[in-house]
């Protein structure tokens, strides 16, 4: 059996003269939860619609279960209704003048199900998102956090090959955007659905996904799982773009360190051991270091750079300190544990591992 469920090659979308999606390839296994990563205008929630057939392309493929739902070559194009798929949107599509009941089986009315297959369908698609017991209630008497339950019920009643998420917690207040993140990614595992998800939310992309494409102007920046995105962020843009991390501006050394790890000239005369998780060329400028995994007290055989802390800002889960150090202010984020007073001389210590050279 194919392991690969969704398979997306070269796809090109243009919006008159201005192209939103150019060259993106990528694969979605079966079972898997990759999630589209970028800010505003990135052309994630673009190729999220091409794969439902909302949006059409003008260059590459999509296949689902090896079959062309797109192609562009053999001038094919699945209708929306003919793929298989099912879409959460952004602002839930919930009919006002419906109950629960009725908003979920809509779908299966359309297909033309008998009624005790709907019954049988809607029952178990609200039991798995804790809604059975509103079926009756008028949907314009819900609550967002409601609301988006029985948007998903519906996205899954008919057993759908893939479901697609285009920013669903997008309009829940952060309590609850924390709490439907947990539940979606219990419904997903549970169910074992294959499923694209597209979010501007570094933080949900990292706590939900398989794996995260992050996207810019168009392209594909990294793929890889949430550990690898944020530990070893291939460039500038995707270590600024996920999570927070310090970039460091320098050069390569001539010569490698002892036991072959990697010498970065941070400006300042700053020399650190530093990770090139990519074939490195030699132009490199710069390395990323994330502010969690810097100590401000020294530890043996890390990276030591001297400083003064010039700002302490209490978070509640952590303190952040900006340190005046040779090579520029470094952020530092630690827990709220010991805390240091503005002005106080310090030495950021961290490892080789956690100084990832970034590439050219």
């Amino acid at each position: 059996m194919n392991p690969t469920r969704i398979e997306v090659k070269d796809l090109v979308i243009h919006y008159g003269d201005a192209v939103a999606v150019n060259g993106v390839s990528f694969t979605v296994g079966r079972g898997e939860h990759v999630t589209l990563l970028g800010p505003s205008g990135c052309g994630k929630t673009t190729t999220l619609r091409a794969i439902a057939g909302l949006e059409k392309p003008s260059g590459g493929s999509i296949h689902i279960d090896g079959e062309a739902i797109y192609d562009a070559g053999a001038r094919k194009n699945v209708p929306t209704e003919q793929r298989g798929v099912s879409m959460v949107f952004q602002s839930y599509a919930i009919w006002p003048h419906m109950t629960v009941f009725d908003n979920v089986a809509y779908g299966l009315r359309v297909r033309k199900q008998g009624k005790p297959e709907i019954a049988a369908s809607v029952e178990r698609a609200l039991d798995l998102v804790q809604m059975r017991h509103l079926a009756d209630r008028s949907a314009s008497k819900l609550s967002g956090g409601q609301q988006q339950r029985v948007a998903l019920a519906r996205a899954i009643a008919f057993s759908p090959t893939v479901v697609l998420f285009d920013e669903p917690l997008s309009n829940l207040d952060a309590k609850l955007r924390a709490e439907m993140r947990v539940e979606l990614r219990e419904l997903q595992r549970r169910l074992d659905i294959t499923s694209v998800y597209v979010t501007h939310d570094q933080e949900e992309a990292l706590a939900i996904s398989d794996r995260v494409i992050v996207m810019n102007v168009g392209v594909i920046e990294q793929i890889g799982t949430p550990e690898a995105i944020y530990n070893s962020p291939r460039n500038r843009f995707v270590a600024d773009f996920v999570g927070s991390a310090n970039i460091i501006k320098g050069r390569l050394a001539t010569s490698p360190a002892a036991g072959g790890a990697r010498t970065f000239e941070a400006d300042g005369g700053v020399h650190l051991r530093v990770t090139a998780p990519h074939a490195v060329n030699g132009n490199e400028t710069a390395v990323a270091v994330r502010t969690a995994y810097i100590d401000l007290e020294p530890r043996a055989d890390d990276n030591h750079v001297g400083g003064t802390v010039r700002q302490r800002m209490f978070h509640g889960d952590f303190v952040q300190y900006i340190v005046e150090c040779p090579c520029g202010n470094v952020i530092v984020r630690r827990p709220p544990t010991k805390l240091l007073d503005e002005g106080t001389a310090v030495t950021l210590s961290f490892s080789a591992e956690h100084c990832v050279l970034l590439e050219a």
